[in-house]
């Protein structure tokens, strides 16, 4: 038995996979977001997440200078580092990094019985700190608006134990505070999967754990109104399914869950499996969106993001987009994607590089 399958393998095995049909007359854009927990103080000091910002300074430079998209961009790299550990001295370096790479800082958050007063506290603080930094999308009025990925993929009080959040009605508390998309799912094998999988959809908060079980996927032309309402956020995932073309003893299917890692870095064959079961909006542009994470604070990752394998990575999608009449490739960030998705729910069409800044305008530090 594949641990946690009984929280989504029902829905996979009823989800239809979309059909991957390229050529000139049905292209595919394929947007490809890094969604990086990104927690350099894991099982360290300041001392040591200052060094591996160090080795992300000397390395993550140099790779967005020497690859490029189908739309001619380097990549990019969107860091939700915990707003519980805070601490200047680490995100200075890391918006510089940002400024300098086109990358960008989201909200990232490990917390346990909480309130909703208590939990709306802490969000405000970490936006304002992260502010001081020049990061963070600001609304019309100027406020901080913000992606979102729980801690221990426990997103609104989801976990069993009811551990590791504490707040039942977090999707709302989140919306309050200024955020426009979460993108904590796929959390599989964690029991905090929902069953909803493969999908860019509206949860609407009921007031009890685990709201964004259910949704509405994404739709051109219907689903819009749901954007603004005060109760629903919206949700972009990652890939969930079975890989059969690697297995565990040669018999059991492994588990496709979008993270990249140093024992599982990205590659062409998962790509075609990205490609089937990532999201795209319903009746919209052919853009699929590919929400990938990791966590590149600790150094058996990190090597893999900055080494070796990314470059072959990168080398192979650029191989790929040049001898597969129409597919397309375009790095994003966190934000850049959840504006695809909305220029695609209201119609927009074209070029994915069009619309980056569609909604949700670029942090401050990037001008």
């Amino acid at each position: 038995m594949l641990r946690g399958a009984e929280h989504w393998l029902l829905p996979y095995l009823r989800f239809a996979k979309h059909r991957v049909q390229i050529s000139p007359e049905t292209p595919i854009h394929a947007c490809i977001a890094v969604c990086d927990h990104f927690e350099p103080l894991h099982d360290t000091d300041t001392a040591g997440a200052l060094r591996a910002l160090s080795d992300w300074q000397d390395a993550w430079p140099r790779l967005v200078e020497t690859y490029r998209d189908s739309s001619g961009r380097g990549p990019r790299h969107t860091f939700f580092y915990p707003i519980e550990q805070y601490d200047p001295l680490i995100i200075d370096p890391l918006a510089k990094l940002c400024r300098q790479t086109g990358s960008e800082v989201e909200v990232h958050l490990h917390h346990t019985e909480d309130t909703e007063a208590t939990l709306t506290a802490q969000l405000q603080q970490g936006l304002l700190d992260f502010s001081r930094h020049g990061l963070l999308s600001r609304n019309a009025a100027g406020q901080p608006t913000y992606a979102f990925i729980h801690g221990n993929w426990a997103l609104d009080n989801s976990h069993p134990s009811g551990r590791k959040c504490g707040v039942s009605n977090e999707l709302a508390v989140l919306k309050h505070t200024g955020c426009y998309v979460d993108m904590t799912m796929p959390a599989a094998p964690d029991p905090c999967q929902t069953r909803m999988i493969n999908a860019a959809y509206y949860a609407r908060e009921d007031g009890q754990p685990k709201s964004h079980d259910r949704g509405v996927p994404v739709q051109t032309g219907k689903t819009a109104p749901l954007r603004t309402k005060e109760d629903h956020l919206l949700l972009i995932q990652g890939p969930l399914g079975l890989n059969w073309k690697r297995r565990k003893w040669n018999l059991v299917p492994r588990v496709e869950n979008g993270e990249v890692a140093g024992q599982n870095p990205p590659s062409l064959l998962r790509l075609g499996l990205w490609l089937e079961f990532c999201p795209r909006v319903r009746d919209g542009a052919p853009w699929v969106f590919i929400k990938l994470h990791t966590h590149g604070g600790i150094p058996k990752n990190y090597h893999m993001l900055l080494g070796n394998a990314a470059r072959r990575f990168y080398e192979e999608l650029a191989g790929f987009s040049k001898t597969t009449p129409g597919f397309h490739h375009h790095f994003v960030t966190a934000r850049e994607m959840t504006n695809l998705v909305h220029a695609a729910e209201d119609g927009k069409n074209g070029s994915p590089a069009d619309w980056l800044d569609y909604c949700h305008g670029r942090p401050p530090l990037q001008g």
